[in-house]
């Protein structure tokens, strides 16, 4: 970045130069060997030490890995072709050259990366996708040459039969071609991988298999997936409740845990969490702990870590007494109606500002479901316009604090009618105009909303008494919540 803006500055002097009535031949000159000199020497000195290339002895082993066993099992029943390469060529089999890891961020690929080189005691090469692209012509693909050739000398080097080169975001060097029209550079050094993956084989003195991750695998070029290339794409999604269990216990084998913490229910509230995000909640539970100079990490420090990689931290903004009633209500309707249309839904309420949110209800999530029919749509779709709908019932207006309700109430009526759960039936979406899905959407959310409001209106009293009672206290346990709740029925 910082040379372009070299390059558009020295053009605009050389043009000032010219149009003054310099004599700028000899300027020009000198521009023209410093540019060869950068492109045909300094950048290709700088592709021979290895811009970007990671080498490490890694200690990552797949026991240290959580929360990916079929991941795992798939990946290590590939790696076992570079383990026992002898008897699969007695069987004719052809050795694997490449294995594509896809999923979500933060769910581990480069820790399996990692652990597949001790798996395999292979010399190990790591590399980000975007240190290939550069815009002068040439070098990416010049730079993929440069990898493998350092691949094949690391082997020699360590006196071991196999390498593995890791790239990271995939999707950066082998994009679709000619998504990047103008910039073939991409192409390039996309065609350099194609070849030398082509020119891999098991009789060259060293086995080196090519390993890479995405979490955007539709973005990749057809001719990378084709068998031959990599042959084997291994989903690293994210974990289930068991998985996030081996996580969490992973990550807190090296912290004093109290006795009573329950593991399992932590588990149990972090369902959509990422390994990435299990980590930062020991590590944020570990940071509450030492701001009280506590010993131990208690659940309330894990509780606590939760919401803040949820949510964001803690914030000294003080509402108005006037916007603090509003915000109770609106939390209570939501609090309120999770609880009669899904008992024991609620696992804590508050009113204290966190990140971008005034207010937040957590739920305890329904098991790790990945069906939803449409009754449970339509409850979550209620329980987001809960909050708007008890101000208006309350306070006799709506206010701007339930935008994010309608946007989370919208995006869930959206999976109602690509699943044909609506007046339409079954229908592709995409080709409906907006004239079309807009009354049917409009339709829903009103029915909704009548049904919500009877219940809010049902249970006005409890609302009212719920919204005190949070005003007080400012944060309230889904158990403290029910047990006021009972005792107001």
């Amino acid at each position: 970045m910082k040379f372009d803006i070299l390059i558009g500055l020295g053009a605009g002097i050389f043009a000032f130069l010219l149009v003054m009535g310099y004599n700028v031949l000899p300027i020009g000159l000198l521009i023209a060997v410093g540019y060869f000199f950068w492109t045909f020497v300094l950048s290709r000195q700088v592709i021979k030490n290895g811009n970007g290339v990671s080498i490490a002895t890694t200690a990552i082993d797949f026991e240290d890995i959580g929360g990916q066993s079929v991941a795992k099992k798939e990946l290590q029943e590939a790696l076992d072709f570079l383990l026992y390469s002898d008897r699969m060529k007695a069987l004719g089999i052809r050795p694997i050259k490449g294995i594509l890891l896809s999923g979500p961020t933060g769910t581990g690929k480069t820790l399996l990366a990692k652990a597949a080189a001790k798996y395999t005691n292979s010399a190990f090469l790591s590399v980000s996708g975007s240190e290939f692209v550069e815009m002068y012509a040439g070098v990416g693909a010049e730079r993929v040459r440069g990898l493998f050739k350092r691949a094949r000398e690391m082997v020699r080097k360590e006196k071991k039969t196999s390498a593995i080169i890791f790239i990271d975001e995939m999707d950066i060097l082998g994009a679709k071609r000619g998504s990047n029209v103008s910039h073939h550079e991409y192409d390039q050094t996309l065609n350099q991988l194609l070849v030398e993956m082509d020119g891999l084989k098991a009789d060259q003195g060293a086995h080196i298999l090519v390993m890479a991750a995405t979490n955007r695998p539709e973005a990749l070029d057809a001719a990378i997936l084709r068998p031959g290339r990599f042959d084997r794409q291994v989903k690293v999604d994210l974990p289930d409740k068991e998985g996030r269990i081996a996580i969490l216990k992973i990550h807190t084998k090296n912290k004093p845990l109290a006795q009573e913490v329950d593991l399992e229910e932590i588990a149990h509230e972090t369902f959509g969490f990422s390994g990435a995000h299990l980590e930062s909640v020991t590590n944020e539970a570990a940071i509450f702990a030492l701001r009280e100079n506590a010993d131990e990490i208690t659940e309330h420090h894990l509780h606590e870590a939760v919401e803040k990689v949820m949510l964001g931290e803690k914030l000294d903004r003080k509402p108005t007494e006037e916007e603090l009633q509003r915000i109770a209500i609106h939390e209570s309707g939501h609090a309120l109606l999770a609880e009669v249309v899904r008992p024991n839904s609620v696992s804590q309420i508050s009113i204290r500002s966190r990140g971008n949110a005034l207010g937040y209800v957590r739920h305890y999530p329904k098991d790790d479901l990945y069906l939803y029919t449409q009754a449970m749509l339509e409850e979550q779709i209620m329980v987001t316009l809960a909050g708007a709908l008890a101000e208006e019932q309350i306070l006799g207006t709506r206010s701007t604090g339930a935008m994010g309700d309608y946007e989370q109430a919208l995006n869930l009526v959206e999976k109602m009618l690509l699943a044909g759960m609506s007046s339409l039936g079954v229908t592709d979406v995409s080709l409906l105009s907006a004239e079309q899905r807009q009354p049917v959407t409009k339709g829903i959310l009103a029915d909704l909303e009548e049904r919500t409001m009877r219940i809010i209106e049902k249970n006005e009293q409890a609302l009212m008494q719920v919204t005190e009672i949070l005003k007080t206290e400012e944060s309230l346990s889904g158990e403290t919540l029910r047990a006021h709740l009972k005792h107001i029925a």
